[in-house]
């Protein structure tokens, strides 16, 4: 009976695996089937580096280079708020912190992660746009810079979170030994610990660019929502996800304007699945 149950539960298990596997390849194939058609009139190169985005004109144009530059700018703003704290936050809570405040801090931690990203949205829209505004004295708060800040709060659980794991991972042996030598507490952290804790926290940042990458209400609501070409991160930008949301609505089904939203939902995938398998890589180094 045990034996029966045993493989009972692994047959469930790998068919789990096997539906997860299924799904995403069924994601990228109804992706590429509603695209391909798209590239088939339109240049792929001229769709990538395309400066305009003007669907609904007599002489539709799509580019979504201003898209793309706009992701890129979000994602590296918040990664470069956000990956400072979130290291630092792991390390004093794996290793400075007493048990009993560590405990209360992962919770904390895990309940920010839980938070909605529109209700990260609307905190952005009623504090850190008008903030933004007057201290940069800049015509309006909506900027890449604005959604840097906020998105950064909603990665950072992420990597606080796996870098944690991967701090506390550590072999205490390493650090027995460190203090066996003289070093201290300090020096133990930054050549023991963070070294050999580093593929994890890598993976860590970068789970956490997969999720900026694919974040749209937030970015759509608190960084203006423009499709030019920002000439700095306090402009307003659009990202490639925020394109899809406000537009898949309103387009007209099997138009080229419904077939260019599927060509951006593809590229995104391709760059999604692309960080994802990094940050994979880096995991079984760990």
């Amino acid at each position: 009976m045990k034996k029966n149950k045993d493989v009972i539960i692994e047959t469930a298990i790998f068919m789990c695996g096997m539906l997860s596997i299924i799904f995403v390849i069924s994601i990228f194939i109804f992706l590429f089937k509603e695209a391909i058609s798209f590239f088939w009139d339109y240049n792929f190169i001229k769709f990538l580096i395309g400066k305009n985005w003007y669907p609904n004109s007599n002489k539709p144009l799509f580019g979504i280079l201003p898209t793309i530059i706009g992701s890129f700018l979000v994602t590296f703003g918040a990664c470069v708020v956000a990956v400072p704290i979130a290291v630092m936050s792991a390390l004093y809570i794996s290793e400075i912190a007493p048990k009993g405040v560590r405990n209360i801090l992962k919770s904390l931690v895990e309940l920010m992660a839980a938070i909605p990203s529109v209700v990260i949205g609307f905190i952005g829209i009623r504090t850190v746009v008008p903030f933004v505004k007057f201290f940069f004295n800049i015509p309006t708060g909506l900027t890449a810079f604005t959604g840097s800040i906020m998105l950064a709060c909603m990665i950072m659980p992420t990597i606080i979170t796996i870098s944690e794991d991967a701090i506390h991972s550590v072999p205490w042996e390493y650090k027995e030994g460190a203090f066996a030598l003289g070093a201290t507490k300090w020096q133990t952290v930054r050549r023991i610990v963070l070294k050999e804790a580093r593929p994890g926290i890598i993976a860590a940042v970068m789970l956490g660019i997969g999720r900026l990458v694919g974040e749209t209400m937030a970015v759509m609501m608190i960084t203006g929502n423009s499709a030019n070409i920002p000439d700095s991160i306090f402009d307003p930008v659009r990202t490639m996800t925020a394109t899809i949301a406000s537009e898949m609505g309103e387009v007209v089904r099997d138009s080229a304007h419904y077939k260019a939203l599927f060509a951006i939902g593809l590229v995104l995938f391709v760059i999604t699945f692309i960080v994802n398998f990094i940050a994979d890589l880096f995991l079984r180094k760990k």
